[in-house]
């Protein structure tokens, strides 16, 4: 059996890795030239968790993963508003809480396909997808080159994002699916010894109105950095004037030195996107199924979205996996979706409720957000907290 899996993602590669391992040949094709470097620190937990150890990449994520001792707000001028306890939470989760650099997670997934046995899965950076075909005999993928490369295969696995090319043409305009939540997010990476030495093991984040920037320390003299502002336009980044690093400029001017100096810093184009979700009645049509963020991104808000990608992407390997013949493919498909749809509507309807607490509108909004976080230091409400963030998701 042969598949074709767009996109080298973390949902795609863990994909790509599960149906390598069950004998499928697999091609996995994706648009960029080579692993995206950029992206955010994102806590790992949940139905992720279960299913990288029951599939073996949990080893390969602990030993890449960041140890936070807190999140930590602070005023302009850098005082402490109130602090989470990372430390604390974990052990009330289980223990089993990581802290990772999205371009870590995918290089994890990436290293993980050496499991597979040699040519089971073969992968195409710098592959954009230009044309997608299916009928009953299968799928067709064309590849922009010259002339266009084609691959056949059995089924066809969308994996590319919350910007899906398979999804625009498989299943109609992206218009139709995306969510956005009033949002925007960045992230970059700098250089800055002095920053990375001060705010080291610990996530801080400004607590202001509208906006928010966050900024972590990394291994080497790297600041990692992430930041949300208010968008009602939600228009896509094509449409938007300036570039983002002028945007961000003027967004996020105010906030405190730690911040101005990352803005200084900050590369002309970095990642910058709608902070969105993407709901849809279907995920599969004829020999196409999507998987990730291009069927259920449930968002940044909801804090489970590497997560979701590896506990989903090993479900789809469960279940297609054992698949033996092309005419067994199709209830395959509407058996992942059965039982994988429930999580990620739960999901994100978390991501939904958490939207005013995560970015304040004004200042009794804030006022109890500060409210909320100190009161987790309080005997009884830590346990209440985790149990209501890692229960409800797990579940």
């Amino acid at each position: 059996m042969k598949a074709a899996v767009v996109g080298a993602g973390i949902a795609g590669l863990v994909a790509a890795r599960q149906l390598g391992l069950a004998g499928w040949d697999v091609v996995l094709l994706e648009k960029s030239a080579a692993p995206r470097p950029d992206g955010y620190m994102m806590d790992f937990f949940g139905p992720g968790v279960e299913a990288a150890e029951r599939i073996g990449l949990y080893p390969r994520l602990a030993a890449v993963a960041y140890h936070v001792e807190a999140a930590e707000y602070v005023d302009k001028a850098g005082r402490p508003t109130s602090s989470l306890d990372y430390d604390r939470f974990s052990r009330l989760a289980g223990g089993k809480v990581l802290s990772l650099l999205r371009p870590d997670m995918e290089c994890a997934a990436l290293a993980a396909l050496e499991d597979v046995a040699s040519g089971r899965v073969r992968v195409h950076y710098g592959a954009p997808v230009s044309q997608v075909w299916s009928d009953d005999d299968g799928v067709r993928v064309a590849v922009d080159g010259s002339p266009d490369v084609t691959f056949a295969a059995d089924v066809l696995l969308g994996a590319d994002g919350i910007h899906s090319g398979v999804r625009a043409r498989v299943f109609g305009p992206e218009e139709e699916y995306l969510r956005p939540l009033g949002m925007r997010a960045a992230a970059f990476i700098v250089t800055e010894p002095i920053l990375n030495a001060r705010f080291r093991n610990r996530f801080v984040l400004t607590d202001s109105i509208d906006r928010m920037a966050g900024l972590y320390g990394l291994r080497s003299d790297e600041v990692a950095a992430f930041m949300v502002y208010r968008d009602a336009t939600g228009a896509p980044r094509h449409l938007r004037s300036g570039s983002p690093r002028e945007r961000l400029r003027r967004e996020f001017a105010g906030l405190g030195h730690a911040v101005d100096r990352l803005l200084e810093l900050c590369p002309e184009h970095p990642y910058d996107d709608v902070v969105a979700q993407i709901v849809m009645p279907g995920w599969q049509r004829g020999r196409t199924v999507l998987v990730g963020d291009a069927c259920g991104a449930v968002s940044l808000l909801a804090g489970q979205g590497g997560s979701l990608a590896i506990a989903g992407a090993a479900l789809l390997g469960d279940v297609l996996g054992p698949v033996a013949s092309p005419e067994r493919i199709s209830p395959a498909l509407a058996e992942f979706e059965r039982r994988w749809r429930p999580v990620v509507e739960e999901a994100q309807a978390a991501g939904r409720r958490t939207a005013s607490p995560f970015l304040p509108a004004n200042r009794t909004q804030r006022l109890l957000r500060r409210w909320t976080i100190r009161a987790t230091h309080l005997p009884g409400i830590d346990r209440l907290v985790a149990r209501q963030i890692v229960g409800r998701i797990a579940k």
